[in-house]
């Protein structure tokens, strides 16, 4: 018997990098996984790739008409969440002096708007037991150049678990954050493209981790099963790190 069994779950941004690894993963350990993405051949390859037990509906986070699609099908399948994982974000390499408005509004809307709203339309589907997980960053503790718009609406991410876990107290649903380190996906090596070579890049990050390697998407789903089962029955309003130790020496 899975960690999982029995279990509905839902991951925005499941069709790449952290979020598939984490909708495969729940599906091994018995969950049947509601999947968003934005681009319709994307998410299709990865419900392919996971291969039962998913579903799969396009939609931008921060578009509320595409939530409310998303939770509407989620309502159809199965009536309601046991777990939710608010993971779907991106960042762009602007230093301070070239901040542009419209970069400022795509961060803010997808990372903050959508995490705020994802959570919110999700709360009428859960229940007592429920776990919501969102996806905060190392960036949201520490100083990075040319990324201060994305590291804000990490740090923001992490203030919004501390309230809510008090929003939510009495309900016996659970919100944590769950903070990755640099983590080899698709995302980490368009902006490793963007700053001049992936290579230049992830060798900064492994000199600056004490465990001395850039993490597996795999590695960072494995905390969230763990944040997503009754194994963390005791945590709310908690952030765990699964960032090597970049962010913590």
């Amino acid at each position: 018997m899975g960690k999982l069994t029995g279990k509905v779950a839902v991951v925005t941004g499941g069709n790449s990098g952290l979020g598939l690894a984490t909708a495969k993963l729940f599906v091994s350990e018995g969950a049947y996984v509601y999947i968003t993405g934005r681009r319709q051949e994307e998410l299709d390859k990865a419900v392919k790739e996971i291969g039962g037990n998913v579903t799969g509906v396009q939609g931008d986070v921060s578009k509320l008409a595409d939530l409310d699609r998303l939770y509407a099908a989620v309502k159809a399948g199965h009536g309601r969440i046991d777990v939710l994982v608010a993971n779907a974000g991106l960042g762009t390499l602007e230093p301070l002096g070239h901040i542009t408005e419209e970069a400022y509004y795509l961060t803010f809307d997808v990372n903050v708007k959508g995490t705020i709203f994802t959570v919110q339309k999700a709360l009428p589907l859960m229940q007592a037991g429920g776990s919501i997980i969102v996806t905060g960053s190392t960036a949201g503790v520490t100083g990075t150049p040319a990324f201060s718009t994305y590291s804000a609406s990490k740090a923001a991410i992490r203030n919004l678990a501390r309230s809510w876990a008090l929003d939510l107290k009495g309900t016996g649903i659970r919100v944590n954050v769950l903070s990755p380190g640099a983590t080899d996906t698709p995302a980490l090596r368009h902006l490793g493209e963007l700053a001049g070579g992936k290579d230049a890049l992830y060798a900064s990050f492994v000199s600056q981790t004490p465990l001395g390697r850039v993490s597996d998407p795999e590695d960072v789903a494995a905390v969230t099963l763990f944040l997503a089962s009754n194994d963390s029955r005791s945590m709310t309003g908690s952030e765990v790190f699964a960032d090597g130790g970049s962010a913590q020496v």
